[in-house]
């Protein structure tokens, strides 16, 4: 009664499982689009970014998880927004739809948008703006219009967007500025941006009646000829762009009272087309409060007289001059600029700087000289003693000298990236004692020699990335105390001498890629040593590879203990090859590595053992040929595993890999053919998963995995959409998710019904047999196939050829009695040839035939049972084949020992049936402490007895088990 209710429940489950619904709108089956969650620490936050663009798109995409934060959908061929096309996306905080097609918005398509605060919708084809389009926006802060065709916006069109802060209308076809009337009376406005329009005047009767709170106004490319303010419209302006303004070469400036212009800081008049008259009005009108000026591109006006009118401001801090031709300045020059604390002298031809150009500067902070053709580091720094950051970047500096940067005590920044420097002297920056950061990359430096064997006590962050350094020697860096960053990158490092980076105990990030570092270099005892608070190592792009994955006598790594991050992928031409079971001893702390790209074929189950805490591994673009459980489950913490590209043909190896907490998972451009439901399973914590480029087989195996994929609420699958099928030939290149898995569903209330009933009658029949046939029915089954087998050997003719007297059947757990007594025993004292499998069988050929072969070419075969030997499926196989032998020969060729005491209850029927057909030969081995001769004198009568089937083995007669 109890097993057929239990059986109505069974059928009850699978009569109702189909008719399970799931709404496939709250699955991620998005149509080539990619859901991307916030990733912190290698940790994955449930705030997606929906990334959409580049898809073709003719509208907007349905459906978009409810929960998603950012929304992508540029660059596709949307035309038109509607009504509904962002249902129910109540936590949308941005939204960019630029670069489409864009002409036309339904009112009231953005209503339920009611958290966005950024909205984009560049580079499309609006023409106007109409009331109620942006409805229900009421907390959007940025609107961009740029890269429109706009020429009118409607009265009513801003008037519920009350917290808009930012709007940028540029490059659109604005002709006059009350266009933009309705944007300038939003109550939050802070920066409009309106360049690139056909505004050809601005005056405050057209722009408004009563102050406004603009903080930044952007008019730069416009054709505009009369700039005129008469009221107090602007108190709170503090950034103004007119560059590249003017019509016809002439703009009329009028600005009634200074104060208009009160709070104005920075101002950009570069390529403005007016006269040296008319800029020296426009910064009259600034004279109360202006810091920063750019004056690019005044190349048709004379610098001197620019800047003689600009810093007679006496707030005037910030002046930059870029693009302008200058080949040579002087102090002439600068003159009036001597509260000047920051000069950008960027991108001219500047080749010659007098050496007294820079003494008008009483508090020069900054000074830019990049992008110019100086040879030399001008003389005339030596007198700014306030300079705190000095920019020499992109110039043909080829030599230093030791009074290059005297008296520049105050610098914390110095920059000299990508010169022609060669050599590197103790003296060059001793005066420098506040440097911060130096930056000496992608220059022609041969070895540091001692220029950082003394002071830069303060020295943070150090770059020498793209030079020609061959070796890294004993104390080049060791009075460097507070160093933290350390680039050495795409340099000749071949060599690092022992303690090359002692007295470094606080860099935390160390750069050594892309060198011709060896195995053979990083296997020094104290490569390493001093690094005591070193977080990053990056070693990919140079030569470490190893020949085997044995254990190593000094691990590199074992002196890193606060190591978090590890780069040690794309090394040389042959790549790493193998990675030692212990390399990676000693990194405790380690968070992060990467090892791809490094024709690795296999990793030991003890690779990642001292690694408890890693939680991001990219072994990509590898040639994995196996890969088992056991090497994953050391690093339970693992959230983001990177596989791509890596040759796999499945991922079977992560069933039992104990991966609970894998988040992310890219096995992209594989080889994978089916993904199945068990492999899903097994990673309870998976929200992201690559499989893109792999040869799907289109059947019934991936009928889960397709409806899993489009249906499921948790995990995006990257591009469902798009997988191809590779396999059949016939549906090669047809969409995966196009399979008809209909044909896959099986009638479970029918197919429950044909078990059930093909159960019950296979036990019906199975009872009748066991109980009332099982004997017979063996008995006669051998008899059968000792007949075949009979029948076979004289159809050829064969006779017997015995290659061995006896043949010894056991399993491995007894291994050490057969090779420790039985072996010396019988073929040392007693002079019989055995045949073992672990030593006479045939390489290569199936086991079966090995088994067969040995034991039809053995006099006998002794058995040595035990329980493992009983539960053992080959050790069945090798009873069985004796049996046909027993019936064919009908000779006493079994001899069965016994090393346990085993109840008959749990003797297969092999050793049933050998009771029933001769109880004879059964030998037990002595317990512990009594004689072991008898046994071997008796073991030796039956190898060498040769009776018939009607003779009787006196000698062993009442020995059975």
């Amino acid at each position: 009664m109890e097993g057929s209710t239990w059986f109505s429940l069974i059928l009850l489950c699978f009569v109702w499982l189909p008719w399970v619904y799931i709404d496939p709108t709250v699955g991620y089956s998005l149509k080539n689009c990619t859901i991307r969650r916030s990733l912190n620490n290698t940790v994955l936050f449930f705030t997606p970014t929906v990334l959409c663009f580049k898809m073709n798109f003719h509208a907007v995409p349905f459906p978009i998880p409810p929960n998603a934060v950012t929304l992508d959908i540029s660059f596709n061929y949307i035309s038109q927004i509607k009504v509904g096309d962002f249902k129910n996306l109540t936590n949308l905080k941005n939204l960019n739809v630029s670069n489409n097609q864009i002409s036309h918005m339904e009112a009231g398509a953005f209503r339920e948008l009611t958290a966005l605060c950024k909205l984009n919708l560049a580079h499309n084809n609006l023409r106007t703006i109409s009331n109620n389009n942006f409805q229900g926006l009421v907390n959007l802060k940025t609107l961009r219009l740029d890269n429109n065709h706009i020429s009118s916006i409607e009265s009513s069109a801003f008037c519920s967007l009350f917290n808009l802060e930012t709007v940028n209308l540029t490059g659109n076809k604005f002709q006059h500025i009350e266009s933009v009337h309705p944007i300038l009376k939003l109550p939050a406005l802070q920066e409009l941006y309106i360049g690139s329009n056909r505004i050809s005047t601005f005056r405050s009767q057209e722009v408004c009646n009563t102050s406004l709170v603009l903080k930044l106004l952007d008019l730069s490319w416009n054709p505009l000829e009369i700039f005129q303010i008469t009221e107090d419209i602007l108190p709170r302006l503090e950034t103004l762009d007119i560059s590249y303004c003017g019509g016809n070469g002439h703009m009329q400036w009028d600005v009634g009272d200074r104060s208009f212009l009160r709070n104005v800081n920075r101002l950009n008049v570069s390529g403005l087309h007016i006269s040296e008259q008319d800029a020296a009005k426009i910064f009259r009108s600034f004279s109360l409060s202006l810091q920063n000026l750019r004056l690019y591109d005044m190349k048709h006006l004379r610098i001197e007289s620019l800047l003689k009118d600009a810093c007679q401001i006496p707030s005037l801090r910030v002046v930059r001059l870029k693009n302008n031709n200058l080949t040579s300045v002087n102090d002439q020059l600068f003159r009036p600029c001597s509260l000047v604390n920051e000069l950008d002298l960027s991108s001219n031809c500047i080749h010659d700087v007098s050496q007294f150009t820079f003494r008008p500067f009483v508090q020069l902070a900054t000074l830019r000289l990049a992008y110019n053709k100086l040879r030399l580091v001008p003389r005339a720094v030596q007198n700014l003693t306030t300079l705190g950051s000095l920019d020499l970047t992109y110039n043909s500096i080829s030599k230093l000298s030791c009074s290059d940067f005297a008296n520049l005590t105050q610098v914390t920044r110095l920059q000299l990236f990508r010169n022609h420097i060669s050599a590197l002297s103790g003296c060059f920056f001793r005066d420098l004692q506040n440097l911060q950061t130096l930056k000496l990359g992608s220059n022609k430096i041969l070895s540091v020699m001692d220029a950082f064997k003394t002071g830069l006590q303060k020295l943070q962050h150090l770059e020498l990335r793209s030079n020609k350094l061959s070796a890294v020697k004993g104390g080049d860096f060791q009075s460097l105390r507070s160093l933290q960053y350390l680039d050495l990158v795409d340099n000749q490092i071949s060599r690092i001498e022992d303690e090359a980076f002692i007295g470094l105990d606080n860099l935390t990030e160390l750069y050594l890629g892309s060198n011709k570092i060896t195995q053979v270099t990083i296997s020094a005892k104290n490569i390493f040593s001093g690094l005591c608070n070193l977080k990053v190592l990056q070693l990919s792009s140079n030569y470490i590879s190893y020949e085997s994955s044995d254990k190593l006598d000094h691990p590199p790594f074992r002196l890193l203990k606060t190591l978090m991050s590890l780069s040690i992928n794309s090394q040389g031409h042959k790549g790493l090859r193998n990675v030692p079971s212990n390399l990676l001893y000693g990194l405790s702390s380690l968070q992060t590595i990467e090892i791809g790209n490094g024709n690795i074929e296999f990793l030991h189950q003890d690779t990642f053992n001292h690694t408890p805490h890693l939680s991001y591994l990219d072994i990509s673009k590898n040639v994995f040929t196996a890969l088992t459980p056991q090497v994953w489950q050391k690093i339970p913490d693992l959230t983001v595993l990177v596989l791509s590209k890596a040759r796999l043909q499945s991922l079977d190896f992560l069933i039992n890999a104990n991966l609970s907490k894998v988040q992310s998972l890219q096995v992209r451009r594989n080889e994978l053919a089916v993904i199945n439901e068990t492999l899903i399973r097994s990673l309870p914590a998976l929200t992201y998963l690559n499989l893109e480029e792999n040869a799907f087989t289109c059947d019934c195996n991936n009928a889960w995995f397709i409806n899993w994929a489009e249906t499921d609420n948790r995990t995006q699958v990257v591009s469902a959409s798009m997988f191809a099928c590779n396999y059949p030939p016939d549906l090669r290149g047809t969409k995966l998710v196009d399979l008809d898995t209909d044909s896959c569903t099986v009638d479970i209330g029918m197919y429950c019904f044909i078990c059930t009933a093909t159960v019950v009658l296979l036990t019906l029949l199975a009872s009748f047999f066991y109980h009332f046939l099982r004997w017979q029915v063996i008995y006669a089954y051998y008899l059968f196939l000792a007949f075949l087998y009979d029948y076979r050997q004289k159809k050829m003719h064969k006779r017997p050829h015995f290659q061995y007297d006896a043949f010894v059947s056991y399993n491995f757990h007894d291994e050490p009695w057969v090779l420790e007594k039985l072996l010396p025993e019988l073929e040392g004292e007693q002079g019989w040839k055995l045949c073992l499998h672990q030593r006479d069988f045939q390489p290569g050929r199936p086991i079966l035939d090995n088994i067969v072969d040995g034991i039809y070419g053995s006099r006998k075969t002794i058995c040595v049972i035990t329980r493992h030997y009983l539960e053992s499926d080959w050790c069945s196989r090798e009873i069985q084949v004796a049996s046909f032998r027993l019936f064919d020969e009908r000779k006493d060729v079994l001899i069965l020992v016994f090393l346990e005491d085993i109840p008959a209850s749990q003797l297969s029927p092999y050793h049933r049936m050998r009771k029933l057909v001769k109880k004879r030969t059964y030998l037990c081995w002595p317990k512990p402490g009594e004689d072991t001769r008898v046994f071997w004198h008796k073991l030796k009568m039956a190898l060498e007895t040769r009776a018939g089937p009607d003779e009787e083995n006196a000698i062993l007669s009442g020995l059975e088990h």
